[in-house]
């Protein structure tokens, strides 16, 4: 059985950005999630779990200087 690919950067499902991202906030760590466009041109929602407020801020770093979705 073949194990699903961990997501660590929006990069790695989205090729374009919404205008907008969210940041839940958790007892144990956080979740971002970012809507966009995907290789294949369709619309798909990434949500990643953070550990750490660092990894918070390098995904909204990485959402603010992705290609925007029009």
């Amino acid at each position: 059985m073949a194990t699903a690919k961990t997501v660590t950067k929006l990069s790695d499902k989205l090729i374009k950005v919404n205008d907008n991202f969210s940041v839940h906030m958790y007892d144990n760590g956080f979740m971002v999630e970012a809507g966009g466009r995907n290789k294949k041109s369709d619309y798909v929602s990434a949500r990643i779990l953070c550990s750490t407020l660092e990894e918070v801020q390098a995904l909204v770093a990485e959402a603010c200087v992705m290609e925007r979705d029009s």
